[in-house]
């Protein structure tokens, strides 16, 4: 089982940047997919960037394309989201998520993929 804690969290302007991280711990990190939600006040929660255990296959909502980009170190036990030209819609609680072992293009885009979930960390931008 993996455990996930997020950081990196915060209050931004729109247009600056903030990178998101997300440390695992468990012996099955290497072996995850690895996913990033958000949810907005009143909203469901929405997909927001995925990763393959081997990092072959990523995945992007298309509200943060070209904007967001999400990475992982394995040797780290540790899932980043790079988060850059920040919009006041950015502003949510982000989640990390771990879904089970797939293959190695195996990234998840809907909440059913994954089966353990972060606290939250939350990014609030002004305009």
């Amino acid at each position: 089982q993996v455990q996930l804690t997020e950081s990196g969290g915060g209050l931004m302007q729109a247009g600056g940047s903030l990178r998101l991280s997300c440390a695992a711990s468990g012996r099955t990190f290497g072996t995850s997919p690895m996913g990033w939600f958000r949810q907005a006040p009143g909203k469901e929660r929405e997909f927001v960037a995925a990763i393959s255990w081997s990092a072959y296959n990523t995945a992007y909502a298309d509200s943060v394309k070209g904007r967001f980009t999400i990475s992982r170190d394995n040797a780290k036990n540790t899932v980043y989201l790079q988060m850059n030209s920040l919009k006041p819609e950015d502003t949510a609680v982000y989640y990390c998520a771990a879904g089970p072992l797939g293959s190695r293009w195996y990234a998840p885009r809907n909440v059913d993929g994954y089966d353990t979930w972060g606290q939250g960390t939350q990014v609030t931008v002004s305009s």
